[in-house]
């Protein structure tokens, strides 16, 4: 019999290698082409902000916060948020995101950024990104770049080039 009890958990270093099929599974290679990746080949992610869905010892599903710089400002990079497919549509996504937004506002972040749905995010807080003032290292669907402010007007006067927050200085 299929145990389906879900667990929330911070994310750990031995969770990375199942993080990584979770991803392959749901992105496919095409994923190391996109911008989100590129920003997140300048360093590491926060872990404190990142968790996985587990079922027993078996991570089913992750998210990742990456500390960003656009132009000046401080920010979060959202992504990739994965579950895997026995897994879907069963709130799994949704809770994961509950939880790292909450955690990203009490570490006291003001700005999430991410690429995906709308539809999907949209409950999370996230809009489209309005105009062309935030450049990403590759193209996106406008329709599709996304913020969340999670301090009121987080994204007044925010422009500029999307980096890591690893290579801001460099």
């Amino acid at each position: 019999m299929l145990n389906h009890v879900v667990t929330y958990a911070p994310e750990e270093p031995v969770h990375d290698a199942a993080i990584e099929d979770i991803n392959r599974e749901a992105f496919g290679p095409g994923r190391f082409a996109r911008a989100a990746y590129r920003i997140r080949e300048g360093g590491p992610h926060d872990r404190s902000l990142s968790f996985v869905a587990l079922n027993g010892e078996h991570v089913i599903a992750s998210v990742r916060l990456t500390p960003i710089r656009i132009g000046t400002t401080p920010a979060m990079l959202l992504g990739p948020l994965a579950v895997r497919p026995a897994w879907k549509k069963q709130g799994i996504g949704a809770a994961l995101m509950r939880t790292s937004m909450e955690a990203a506002r009490v570490a006291g972040h003001k700005l999430v950024i991410l690429v995906g749905d709308e539809p999907y995010y949209a409950p999370f807080g996230f809009r489209q990104i309005p105009g062309h003032r935030i450049v990403l290292p590759a193209p996106v669907d406008p329709a599709r770049f996304l913020a969340c402010e999670l301090a009121p007007r987080a994204l007044q006067d925010v422009e500029g080039k999307v980096i890591h927050a690893a290579m801001a200085g460099q």
